[in-house]
């Protein structure tokens, strides 16, 4: 009986220095040094499928602008009658790509950036429909999504169409000390695929990497040390393991007498 309590003792003290995390696995940039020559502060957002462009073509000529730009539409708070807020259509990128503009009829603008899609539209619309266009391009449904093992998963959306991986864990909370720092997940559509990338927080080469600033739709995910999923599987089985214990001392007591 002595010798299966030591027994259950020393398990328990394995179990919690196994939950131990050293310094070295928690703190940010920490390793590595910068290669400067690999830091690039240039970024450009690119269209993709799904997008919501809201695209307002502005000009000296207000008649001439009208027939280019979307209605604005009238939303309730509560879906039922046109009252309320106006809001601007948006147009949404197709499968192909593709949006279906006015008088223009389809075009091609998956893949491009807004400054690509800016000179295309004006390439077709000046000079025959207008004179000196100015174009203004918003992504409105731009969101980026954290999950895993950080204080407050979900998505975010950014209205500024800009922001690097710190700032979307910073959104989300900042991570669990669990979380794993140099093994974080992005995962990305490029081209129709779905590609992965793996990030080192614990180290400095993280400002050189192709996911530093994230895309839209990008998916950034924490994976959870091995503690915390040892402690999670432990947690689940709680009630057997006390159950098989009691079993096993009684049955130890028994024999011993």
């Amino acid at each position: 009986m002595k010798n299966f309590l030591v027994y259950a003792l020393f398990l328990a003290l394995l179990l919690q220095l196994s939950a131990c995390v050293s310094k070295k696995d928690i703190i940010y940039f920490q390793n590595d040094e910068i290669d400067q020559s690999k830091v690039s502060n240039s970024y450009k957002t690119i269209i993709k499928p799904d997008d919501l462009l809201q695209i307002v073509i502005t000009a000296q000529d207000t008649e001439a602008v009208v027939p280019f730009n979307l209605g604005m539409v009238n939303f309730s708070a509560t879906g039922g009658a046109a009252m309320g807020m106006q809001q601007q259509l948006n147009y949404l990128v197709d499968t192909n790509g593709e949006i279906d503009f006015p008088v223009l009829g389809k075009l091609k603008v998956g893949g491009l950036s807004r400054d690509e899609l800016i000179t295309l539209l004006k390439n077709k619309l000046e000079p025959d429909y207008i004179i000196k266009p100015n174009i203004n391009i918003i992504i409105t449904n731009y969101k980026v999504t954290v999950l895993g093992d950080v204080r407050r998963p979900g998505n975010y959306t950014i209205p500024n169409e800009r922001i690097t991986i710190l700032e979307a864990i910073g959104l989300a909370g900042d991570l669990n000390i669990s979380g794993q720092r140099n093994n974080v997940i992005v995962q990305r559509e490029e081209d129709g695929k779905k590609t992965q990338y793996k990030v080192d927080l614990l180290s400095k080469e993280l400002f050189t990497s192709p996911v530093y600033y994230l895309q839209q739709n990008d998916v950034v995910y924490v994976e959870p040390n091995y503690a915390k999923i040892q402690s999670a599987s432990a947690n689940s089985n709680t009630s057997l393991f006390i159950s098989i214990t009691s079993l096993l001392v009684t049955v130890v007591a028994l024999l011993i007498r």
